[in-house]
């Protein structure tokens, strides 16, 4: 969400960023709309100032007797002037509200240029890509051959995109997210939070999921939207509030599952777990002062790749360029991990410095302590990390040739004596 007053200051940046998502300048238009606004507020005060000074001569009239008919008909018609233009300001109001709310955030300065994943940058890789003397697997084969995963019987459930784990993968399922929990909250001081799953429409209205990514939503027929990552509930624990600037920042986790229409991925990775209707992922978030959210931005990158690091998974960083970007991220880092099976780099995480695109939806700020005003946080927020990815990502990379998995040594603890994935296990 825009401040309309950026807009009107400088139209030339406004209109470049725009440009660097694909989007024709429209600063003229809002300008526009906004000096419609303006000039119905200034005739609506002047007609309400009418108003008070033929009424107040009305009162006087009738105090000394005399007819104050005429003037009684003028406050009339006056009423019904601004009656009317009450409608229109609300109109106008409303129009502008709408069009802004559909616009992206502007990329920083430091984003790539680009239109698609073409024009994303790597920044690191670390680890070499895992390779085998046999033919490797993928996931969906490895789990189906381990009688762990089941496609077939979740579809006949609920239809595509849903898959059943059982025995040892459904205990790695949780296991990674006690894992991934533990160390973001120990070691990265995350606050850990158990958020509802369901949310109103000012919710994901204050994320920026509404109204651009409705079709995306899964909704209840009274008035929900199921999560579609634990980022929309996390953020909105500081709506509308004003932060001490010493709070600075708030940082919170949840693991939670995760709910997509998947609308406009028709035909691409239609088979196993990677782009599923409800999955599962721990989320981070975090409320942070404008001034430091780019050094919090580095730090929950860190948080996130720290899980591929303790679970010695090769993995590579890529800076998303201006054309790949969600609408409300400003700059994105996305993390990608070595699929040997698939015998490419696939996302794992994304996270991204929305600055206060998110807080102005929401109405969050924080009081300066140097000169009292208040001013919008920035919000970020990341996955740390996709536990069904995360999943997809050891199955590939312990594979061994008699189709067993190896536990990776991070994780033994939480598995509770297992150490190898066996048929059956």
């Amino acid at each position: 969400m825009f401040d309309i007053k950026f807009i009107r200051e400088n139209p030339e940046t406004f209109d470049l960023g725009l440009k660097r998502r694909g989007l024709q300048p429209t600063a003229q238009k809002f300008i526009d709309l906004d000096h419609k606004k303006r000039a119905i507020q200034t005739e609506l005060q002047s007609l309400q100032q009418q108003r008070n000074d033929v009424s107040r001569k009305i009162g006087e009239a009738k105090k000394q007797g005399e007819d104050a008919n005429a003037a009684m008909d003028t406050v009339a018609e006056i009423k019904n002037k601004i009656s009317e233009l009450q409608l229109q300001e609300v109109a106008v109001s409303e129009q502008l509200k709408d069009s802004l709310s559909r616009l992206p955030n502007l990329p920083l300065d430091e984003v790539p240029e680009g239109e698609d994943e073409e024009g994303n940058v790597e920044v690191r890789k670390v680890g070499e890509p895992t390779r085998f003397d046999f033919s490797a697997l993928e996931h969906d084969i490895i789990g189906e051959n381990l009688g762990l995963m089941d496609f077939e019987r979740a579809a006949k459930m609920s239809g595509s995109r849903f898959v059943i784990l059982k025995g040892a993968l459904a205990r790695m399922e949780r296991a990674l997210a006690h894992f991934m929990l533990d160390l973001q909250t120990q070691e990265f001081g995350y606050t850990e939070v158990v958020p509802p799953y369901l949310v109103r429409d000012a919710a994901a209205y204050g994320t920026g999921n509404l109204p651009k990514f409705e079709e995306d939503l899964f909704h209840t027929d009274n008035g929900f939207w199921l999560i579609p990552t634990a980022e929309i509930p996390l953020t909105n624990l500081v709506a509308g509030d004003i932060l001490s600037e010493n709070e600075l920042p708030h940082r919170y986790t949840a693991y939670t599952p995760c709910f997509r229409s998947e609308a406009g991925s028709a035909g691409r990775d239609t088979r196993g777990m990677i782009r599923q209707h409800q999955f599962s992922k721990v989320e981070l978030v975090s409320i942070s002062h404008p001034d430091e959210s780019g050094a919090e931005h580095e730090r929950m990158l860190s948080a996130a790749e720290n899980i591929l690091k303790k679970l010695e998974i090769p993995y590579r960083v890529m800076l998303l360029c201006s054309g790949d970007m969600g609408p409300a991220s400003q700059k994105t880092y996305d993390i990608e991990v070595w699929l040997p099976g698939q015998e490419r780099y696939r996302e794992i995480s994304s996270c991204s410095n929305c600055g206060e695109y998110q807080a102005r939806r929401m109405g969050t700020r924080y009081r300066s302590e140097s000169d009292g005003r208040t001013h919008h946080v920035h919000t970020l927020n990341g996955s740390g990390l996709a536990v069904g990815r995360t999943m997809v990502a050891i199955l590939e990379n312990y594979q061994q040739e008699d189709g067993s998995v190896l536990i990776p040594e991070a994780l033994k603890p939480y598995m509770g004596g297992i150490e190898v994935i066996s048929k059956n296990g």
